[in-house]
């Protein structure tokens, strides 16, 4: 029997309060139920950036995961940080140092929501800090209906990555993000569209798969969500 492939999936983490007296790291349930799926073994990574490279010698693939937090603009150049933005200095500096390191060894990697975003950063491009301060008529980004539910729709460029794993040009997406990637980043190419000109999704193409969406695939709504964690199992050498 062909052994499973090892995929990395990065935490959250909470200070004392709710599930613990004590801080603690937090991962919704689907994202190991859509990896388990797929046909890999998802394990969870600490906030250690000092461990990354020993967690990357026995993973074949790493997941960056959303949360409800924001990167530290300074890590891409802008002096001033919105009144919206929050921050988890140190799950951020844990990811990039993951992140940084697979794509140093040209690992797949699929940058989920907030982990699309430090994707762009990680390949040198920036964020809008907050959508609604800067994109005219701009749709409910923070959806008010369930995450499980669509939020809008979104286009899909032909040709790339991303239209060859899910075989269509559009799909039906949830949304939950008030930051955005401002344009591609020099290595990278958008591969998805929001009606309202909001970057959806980007990907490295001189890298074996370097894919980030701004969506929660995890929850499965679009057939071509599932797809998504299969290609990234299928790629894994």
């Amino acid at each position: 029997m062909t052994a499973k492939k090892l995929i990395g999936v990065t935490l959250d983490e909470e200070q004392p309060g709710g599930y613990s007296k004590y801080p603690w790291y937090a991962l919704r349930r689907n994202y190991a139920d859509a990896v388990l799926a797929a046909g890999g073994l998802p394990v969870a990574l600490p906030h250690d950036p000092g461990a990354a490279e020993a967690y990357l010698d026995r993973l074949d693939a790493l997941i960056v995961t959303g949360g409800a937090f924001d990167i530290d603009p300074a890590l891409y150049g802008e002096a001033t940080r919105h009144e919206t933005v929050a921050l988890k200095s140190g799950r951020t500096s844990a990811e990039m140092a993951l992140l940084s390191g697979a794509l140093a060894r040209n690992m797949p990697v699929l940058g989920i929501c907030g982990g699309e975003q430090l994707l762009a950063v990680a390949l040198g491009g920036t964020l809008i800090q907050h959508i609604p301060d800067t994109i005219a008529d701009a749709l409910p980004h923070e959806q008010p209906n369930p995450r499980h539910e669509p939020g809008h729709e979104i286009r899909i460029v032909e040709g790339t990555l991303l239209h060859q794993i899910v075989g269509t040009m559009r799909m039906n997406v949830n949304s939950s993000h008030h930051q955005a990637v401002r344009a591609a980043p020099a290595r990278a190419i958008v591969n998805a569209m929001a009606p309202d000109q909001v970057i959806e999704g980007i990907e490295a193409p001189d890298f074996r798969f370097c894919l980030g969406v701004q969506w929660h695939p995890e929850f499965l709504i679009d057939q071509g969500d599932r797809r998504l964690f299969d290609a990234l199992i299928g790629a894994c050498s």
